[in-house]
């Protein structure tokens, strides 16, 4: 009846436990990512006790469980599977997510610094760059897709695309995804000090607005805010249709959000009760499909170096590319604004405007990285959109 003779035919068991807790205690004690580590931790212990039924099975493994209906699922192979099917092979989850997020963030940042959103741009640059790398070392082309997007810094983006492209690395480049968005406040720092010179990191903004001030003013905040989710998913869903599950449920959320009052029952059910549900499925399924098997192989050792060498060239792109700029302005830019085009909404502005104010206390510049770093959520989605569309 026991679990103990099975443990013992299967001891790499244990090892996958012993990982699910080192994620437990990452997340509860050192406050790492609670919200996600806390459920894939824990999906990861269900998933490695043999005879609870509890680990996700793929499509490689059991060919005909894609023809079987959820109850056929639900009774042949647990209910973990059945969710992961509903829910995870679907696409269904990050797109609810990122309606969450929409309906938490807050684009008046980016819409009175435009030119600052093109840094998010360039912060892309780890995605494609180990993407190709991840193709010299043995990686397929859609393997490396997904393994690239990890350094778009954005978890659900992350997890949309290996669902598209590569579901049977879904486990590590989720832990791998999640686990550096946690490590932001590390990783930041680490690039900045061989990329940033004291000089530049003391580029104070507001002084530089002060100098040099914008030309255009935007009279009408609100109606722009309310407007721009319409007209940006319009012209996203036109150049690139493949991202528009993923941005258009983020500007749809922001938009119930920007309305007010009217739409406030939506604003509350996307940002509370719809995301915090599809939060605890999401991580549970992913970490379900963590068992020995899947994940306990070079390739995830791969997968786990790959992911912080996108982050680390996402970070470096968004640095360079203000140091490119300022080679052309007169205006100057802090490059470490160029730092948060990751979408690691809002720490890695949290942790700019930390390393600024070090070297200058006045250097608040939390406002103009937030601009650049939101813009690095929808140029995530889009890069998503556009992996998906050449490799899916």
């Amino acid at each position: 009846m026991t679990a103990f003779s099975q443990l013992g035919q299967d001891p790499w068991s244990l090892v996958m436990i012993v990982l699910a807790v080192l994620l437990l205690y990452l997340g509860i004690f050192k406050k790492y990512e609670p919200l996600l580590l806390v459920p894939i931790g824990f999906g990861v212990l269900l998933a490695n006790f043999p005879g609870g039924n509890m680990n996700v099975v793929s499509t490689e493994m059991v060919p005909d469980i894609k023809h079987m209906t959820l109850i056929e699922i639900a009774d042949g192979y647990g209910i973990m599977n059945m969710l992961y099917y509903a829910l995870i092979k679907t696409g269904l989850l990050p797109p609810l997510i990122f309606m969450g997020v929409g309906a938490m963030t807050d684009f008046g940042p980016l819409l009175r610094n435009l030119k600052l959103a093109l840094f998010g741009a360039a912060a892309q640059l780890g995605i494609f760059t180990v993407l190709s790398a991840a193709m010299f070392f043995g990686f397929t082309p859609q393997e490396a897709g997904a393994l690239g997007i990890i350094g778009g810094a954005d978890g659900p983006t992350a997890i949309y695309t290996a669902i598209k492209l590569a579901p049977h690395l879904l486990g590590p480049i989720a832990i791998a995804a999640y686990s550096y968005m946690a490590l932001v406040p590390v990783i930041i720092p680490l690039v900045v000090r061989f990329t940033i010179s004291k000089k530049e990191l003391k580029i104070n903004m507001k002084q530089q607005d002060k100098l040099y001030p914008n030309k255009y003013t935007i009279k009408n905040l609100k109606l722009v805010k309310i407007l721009f989710p319409i007209c940006l998913v319009i012209l996203v869903s036109l150049l690139v249709p493949s991202s528009t599950p993923l941005l258009g449920m983020l500007l749809f959320g922001n938009l119930v959000k920007e309305i007010g009052t009217d739409t406030n029952r939506l604003f509350e059910a996307a940002s509370s009760t719809i995301m915090n549900t599809a939060t605890i499925f999401l991580g549970l399924t992913v970490g379900a499909t963590m068992t020995s098997t899947t994940f306990l192989n070079t390739q995830t050792l791969m997968i786990i170096l790959g992911g912080f060498i996108a982050f680390a060239f996402s970070i470096l792109g968004g640095i360079l590319a203000v140091k490119i700029y300022n080679l052309f302005n007169k205006k100057k830019i802090n490059p470490l604004i160029g730092a948060t085009g990751l979408s690691a909404v809002p720490m890695a502005s949290r942790v700019a405007n930390e390393i600024a104010l070090k070297h200058d206390s006045s250097n608040h510049l939390l406002q103009y990285a937030m601009s650049s770093n939101i813009s690095g959520v929808i140029g995530s989605a889009v890069a998503a959109g556009i992996l998906i569309s050449f490799l899916g």
